[in-house]
């Protein structure tokens, strides 16, 4: 695809390249810890996310979790139960992105034992 001809449109906004739709979805600091959470340890409850991710506001966690759910990523399950449970679980197009993910991690960890020599030197 060549990026000077092609504008794609995709939900009301205009990309230059698949790669910008990609960083769109997934991009930022939690999105993609979200995904490795629930595509490393399975379906959680909120609550568990949140023990997951102690950095993260309740506030963000709720925002970041609604939109990978609109974007198809992940699954919120609902069970009608008093008091409410609801777990979150990744969707098939979500499990497409782990492969991906962990290649980022074993870099991230490369990277980490590189630098680490460096800076003992």
């Amino acid at each position: 695809m060549n990026p000077e001809s092609c504008v794609l449109n995709f939900r009301d906004k205009n990309y230059l390249c698949p790669f910008e739709i990609a960083m769109d979805l997934i991009g930022g600091k939690w999105k993609p810890i979200i995904i490795w959470h629930l595509g490393t340890k399975g379906t959680k409850r909120f609550s568990e996310l949140k023990k997951l991710l102690p950095q993260i506001t309740q506030k963000m966690l709720t925002q970041q979790l609604r939109e990978l759910e609109s974007d198809s990523l992940i699954e919120r399950k609902v069970y009608p139960q008093v008091p409410p449970k609801v777990e979150y679980s990744l969707k098939d197009l979500g499990e497409s992105l782990m492969p991906i993910l962990k290649m980022m991690c074993e870099w991230g960890e490369d990277y980490y034992e590189k630098i680490g020599i460096l800076e003992k030197s």
